[in-house]
């Protein structure tokens, strides 16, 4: 069986592909991708959401029990199956011991995801915030001009309903590079954005030089010749092959690509787009919201460096419509009524970056946040830091931490940030009596962030605001 650096995927052996954490939103777009190759696709999640539903109802099989006994049979040799998994499935999981004691070589999501980077002219954004926007932004402008691209979004693309995009003629992929698990390692840019290093994910890096120099490796990756786009002000100290170009961006006035005559007016928001040799006046963003243009000059340069003409970033750019769960406005409220903004927002920065973004959009309303603590780790390396984002509100509400893939830490709860916020109203509340507690409150704007299950409550409290107003 072929190791993971060997994986060629347009061998006729790998007929079938079977996912395990079938479920996840990386794992959905390979799925989708090899689906639309002519692959037989199966696999396994521990929950079904709205998400797997989609995938069976695109001809995925997806089962729900961890039993050998439900691996189809057409997916149990090792001669023509492919399984992949994700780093969140644990070791002991029945489905996939079975694959390694009869034959097979799981690979994990990123190694078949690095595999596509290695057939393709890549652009892989990276960072601890704002690559799956800027990966989306991309895509909506690569999509709609005659390079077109295959993208594998980290979130929903609101213009698609999916997180994948499709082309039959295109040479360039759009891939989100995850840190996590050092995942964006296997990857192979032709292009590579760097937004953030934010210190994240703790547990895997040990400390913020650690992650660094996971990020620093990244950069190493990109082919010669190649370029790496790098947000200004970084502590990244990056290791790029001498026949790399290399630029810098900011959404301010800095760097070699940068955003000048920033306007807010009537709910829009519009830029002069600099660059070398570009200028590009007049340049509207679809979510106008701040912390979307420096995703959006990145953006934009990453595809004109690709090929894409400055027409086709002003309409990629005004048409976005912004990836599901960031900033995402479920009701605008400017008629009066309860605004209601979801955003994955689950770092320190990012959560301070989302209160302050609405703090412009809505001046004078009072903002509640729903934050729900993501990781034990996290919350434990981060609590003071996310107390003093969250004290940008007005009000906070805290469930108990989302666990994900870690098992509790003795003394680490939502209290460790919850009892150092100042804002003048706080509130912890256990998840599942959220929606009561939100029927007994009034709200000006109410705001839920967190990378956590949150959003899965949103249609109820759309339903409950709906309901007052």
């Amino acid at each position: 069986m072929k190791n993971e650096s060997t994986l060629h995927l347009s061998d006729s052996q790998y007929r079938n592909l079977y996912f395990v954490g079938a479920g996840g939103i990386g794992m959905a777009n390979l799925e989708r991708y090899f689906l639309s190759k002519g692959h037989n696709v199966a696999g396994y999640d521990r929950v079904a959401s709205p998400l797997t539903a989609q995938l069976e109802a695109e001809g995925i099989a997806i089962v729900y029990e961890d039993s050998a006994d439900l691996i189809p049979e057409a997916f149990r040799n090792p001669d023509d199956t492919l399984v992949a998994y994700t780093p969140a499935v644990p070791d002991n999981n029945e489905i996939l011991t079975w694959f390694r004691n009869n034959g097979f070589t799981p690979i994990k999501r990123a190694a078949l995801l690095g595999n596509i980077t290695h057939s393709t002219k890549a652009i892989c954004v990276a960072g601890s915030h704002g690559k799956t926007t800027t990966c989306s932004m991309i895509a909506n402008i690569l999509r709609g001009s005659e390079i077109g691209c295959n993208a594998f979004l980290g979130g929903i693309l609101r213009n698609t309903g999916s997180n994948l995009v499709l082309s039959d003629t295109s040479p360039w992929s759009v891939i989100e590079a995850d840190e996590y698990d050092r995942s964006f390692h296997h990857l192979s840019p032709t292009i590579a954005v760097v937004t953030s290093t934010d210190p994240d994910h703790l547990d895997i890096y040990g400390d913020e030089e650690g992650y660094l120099e996971g990020f620093a490796h990244f950069t190493s990756l990109i082919r010669p010749g190649g370029i790496l786009l790098l947000h200004t002000g970084l502590k990244l100290r990056p290791r790029q092959n001498e026949e790399v170009k290399v630029f810098t961006y900011s959404g301010g006035s800095e760097g070699d690509w940068y955003a000048e005559e920033i306007n807010f007016d009537n709910g829009r928001l519009t830029f002069t787009l600099i660059g070398p040799d570009v200028c590009i006046e007049n340049v509207e963003i679809g979510v106008p919201v701040e912390i979307n243009i420096d995703n959006s000059v990145a953006a934009a340069a990453a595809s004109l460096l690709a090929g894409a003409t400055p027409e086709d970033v002003r309409k990629g750019l005004a048409s976005f419509r912004g990836a599901k769960r960031r900033f995402e406005i479920i009701r605008d409220g400017r008629d009066g009524s309860t605004a209601l903004i979801d955003d994955y927002a689950h770092s320190p920065n990012e959560v301070k970056a989302s209160i302050r973004s609405v703090r412009k959009l809505y001046p004078g309303r009072k903002i509640s946040v729903i934050f729900q603590p993501h990781l034990y780790t996290r919350t434990r390396d981060f609590a003071s830091e996310f107390a003093e984002s969250l004290s940008e509100a007005d009000e906070v509400i805290m469930p108990e931490i989302y666990p994900a893939r870690e098992l509790p830490i003795p003394g680490v709860d939502s209290m460790m940030i919850l009892n150092s916020i100042t804002s003048s109203s706080k509130y912890f509340c256990e998840r599942k009596n959220l929606l009561n507690l939100i029927k007994n409150l009034n709200f000006d704007l109410l705001m839920t962030l967190g990378a956590a299950d949150i959003d899965r409550l949103l249609p109820d409290i759309n339903k409950i605001l709906e309901q007052r107003n």
